[in-house]
Parts: C-alpha cells; sequence; structure tokens
C-alpha cells in the first residue's frame, strides 16, 4: 500500500521566492545542483535529476501552492504516481484559526465524511 510523507519545512525567504525558485529550471537547479525542465503551467512536463523524476503540474495557484504529479525512473508501472503539494505561506500560514480549530474539525466529519459513509452504506 502506498504511503504518505507529510513534511513542514522553514527557510529564511520570503515564500513568493522559493515559489519562483522551485518553478523556474535555472533557479530549481541552481538549489538542487542538478538539470531540471518545468513547465509552470497545468499539465506542464517536470523533469529533474537528469530524468530520474518526472510529472506533471496539476495545479497553480500563483505564489501559495504548486500540485505535481511525481514519480522516480525506477518505479513500474503498476505503481501509480505520487501527488506532490507544495504549499508556500510564510510565517502566516494558510491553516485555520486557532479559536476554530476544533469546530471546523467537527464540522468536517459532521458535515462531510458521515455523509459520505452514510451515502457509500458504510454507516
Amino acid at each position: 500500500m502506498p504511503k504518505t510523507i507529510q513534511q513542514t519545512v522553514r527557510f529564511p525567504a520570503p515564500p513568493e521566492e522559493l515559489f519562483d525558485s522551485y518553478l523556474d529550471p535555472a533557479r530549481h537547479a541552481a538549489m538542487t545542483g542538478q538539470p531540471a525542465q518545468i513547465s509552470a503551467r497545468p499539465g506542464g512536463e517536470f523533469r529533474a535529476f537528469d530524468g530520474r523524476l518526472s510529472g506533471r503540474i496539476v495545479a497553480v495557484i500563483p505564489k501559495r501552492l504548486i500540485v505535481q504529479t511525481w514519480r522516480a525512473h525506477h518505479w513500474t508501472k503498476e505503481d501509480a504516481d505520487s501527488i506532490l503539494v507544495l504549499a508556500f505561506s510564510g510565517d502566516r500560514g494558510y491553516g485555520v484559526a486557532d479559536h476554530d480549530f476544533q469546530g471546523v474539525t467537527e464540522g468536517w466529519e459532521k458535515y462531510y465524511w458521515a455523509p459520505w459513509r452514510k451515502f457509500l452504506g458504510q454507516s
């Protein structure tokens, strides 16, 4: 079964600069030390590390979010592509306000997950 990796990383740079650096092939290569080809539009191709990594850009919210498929060259055809989500938020973040965290958490269960289970016959 595929596994999920979640990492939170902070850098001493504005999120807009990091966003631009990831999508700019020359800057991406300068940061990783390896060649990169990136088309920043949805559907555009991504290749890095001499083709050892590849994928496609799925969605872009300028200066805030990049979603792309991602796969290693040695994966089999049966291995599903990974979905990489890069969120660039700086110190402000884009999460739920502390004062409403519990309410939103409970709301997801009450208004989405429980109805979905019922709809799918998994009550």
